[in-house]
């Protein structure tokens, strides 16, 4: 299993590795490594506010071959800071666009909270991914992750409660909390799934991540249900938390298509 998501001959160009390709084509990325990516970018540029929100666009398949992002400030503000990414494919194609918001914390506030019941990492057991088959015959996104479940839990179909623990995206380079959480974000869809892909497809064309605090560790856990419509169209909803409770949710909008079809 290579030890990263992606390798980087200069810093500019990002080439993925085995674990980086997505499930439906052997030519395409899994979106969640890649958001990481994207989140590193706008975090590098204002590194002083906290990324409280990444919106991903994904309206073209990630291409495996390799790609740059560039990324700009549009907004600079001592409170609220927004940016925008875009990754960009060899050929100099735009193929994606994300949006990220930053805001200031403030340390010694006396705000108050709510609780809210998550899973232990102490009380889950090993398990697998959701599905091991895949439109190919090349190694994905699968060969790159550990998966644990709370007790009695597992990967059928339906809404699900998952831990998941991840390879870094380079490895040279530590990821911060919100770049070490994106590929699980990115997999609401999979867990939550209502049926296997060998009967439906259900492709996300966005991911949007929240996160009301950083994540904390290496492993971190996702309780998801996916809404699926006769119209074709669908959503994957899901809580996201550590160790120690909740620190945010992501959305994705689904494509929806039978297999067959």
């Amino acid at each position: 299993m290579a030890d990263s998501f992606f390798t980087t001959p200069d810093g500019e160009l990002f080439e993925p590795t085995d674990p980086c390709r997505g499930p439906w084509d052997p030519n395409a990325c899994h979106a969640g490594p890649p958001t990481g990516l994207l989140a590193r970018a706008s975090e590098r540029l204002i590194p002083n506010q906290q990324l409280v929100r990444l919106t991903v666009d994904l309206t073209r398949p990630i291409p495996h071959a390799g790609f740059r992002i560039e990324a700009e400030v549009t907004r600079a503000g001592r409170t609220v800071s927004t940016t925008v990414m875009t990754l960009i494919d060899r050929s100099g194609k735009a193929i994606v666009t994300a949006r990220g918001m930053h805001i200031t914390p403030e340390s010694d506030s006396e705000i108050p909270t709510t609780a809210h019941d998550t899973p232990r990492l102490a009380d889950s057991v090993p398990g697998d991914f959701p599905f091991a088959e895949v439109a190919h015959d090349l190694p994905a996104f699968s060969s790159g992750v550990e998966v644990r479940y709370p007790q009695d839990e597992g990967p059928d179909v339906g809404p699900t409660r998952v831990w998941m623990r991840a390879v870094p995206l380079l490895g040279y380079e530590e990821p911060s909390a919100f770049q070490r959480i994106c590929p699980l974000a990115d997999s609401g869809n999979a867990f939550s799934r209502n049926a296997e892909p060998s009967e439906v497809a259900f492709v996300n064309t966005d991911l949007t991540i929240v996160l009301h605090r950083p994540p904390v560790g290496e492993w971190l856990g996702m309780e998801s249900t996916s809404h699926w419509q006769s119209n074709s169209i669908g959503m994957s909803d899901s809580l996201l938390f550590d160790d120690l409770g909740p620190v945010g949710r992501s959305l994705q909008a689904l494509i929806l298509r039978p297999a067959t079809a």
